[in-house]
């Protein structure tokens, strides 16, 4: 009978983590061999303040679950694996991983689902990398601004020769 319990209980693991899947924007499986409790804390911080959610599942309740909602990760899930996941904007997240992953060398990218997509790593590095949207915002701003800037003084030139012409 304990063994009936224990299969519904795993049964019920696997369809709540599904769901969770199926609605996040973002799901990241990362290997976080070799780092120290401490990091891992803060990792978990600023996860949860980029609205995301960081969890160690064992792999064969992860290896369900992404099948379940029809997500291929090839050989991802051998060795550690955690989850991280976000169904709001999915960028900071994905920046905070990346940043960790670039300072601590053993901590990796394994695989990702983007809005429902299995992506590779070369694309979740891309988006990684990219400035913010308040960034790009800014150095449009400072583009039309120079051009503007620029078209002024070209006018007040013209202003200034025709007055001297007039002058004369």
């Amino acid at each position: 009978m304990a063994n009936q319990t224990i299969i519904a209980q795993k049964e019920k693991e696997v369809k709540e983590l599904a769901e969770k899947m199926k609605n996040s924007g973002l799901v990241l499986l990362t290997d976080y061999r070799g780092i120290n409790v401490e990091d891992v804390t803060n990792l978990r911080k600023t996860v949860r303040e980029a609205n995301g959610e960081y969890l160690v599942i064992k792999n064969n309740i992860t290896r369900r679950a992404l099948a379940e909602c029809g997500f291929d990760v090839g050989e991802a899930l051998v060795g550690p694996t955690a989850v991280i996941m976000t169904s709001e904007e999915y960028l900071p997240a994905l920046k905070a991983i990346y940043k960790f992953s670039k300072a601590n060398d053993f901590y990796k990218i394994k695989a990702g689902v983007l809005e429902g997509k299995v992506v590779s790593i070369e694309e979740l590095t891309t988006l990684a990398v990219l400035p913010s949207r308040e960034e790009l915002i800014a150095k449009l701003a400072g583009c039309l601004l120079a051009n503007v800037s620029k078209l002024a003084a070209t006018l007040d030139a013209v202003r200034v020769k025709k007055e001297s012409e007039a002058a004369e």
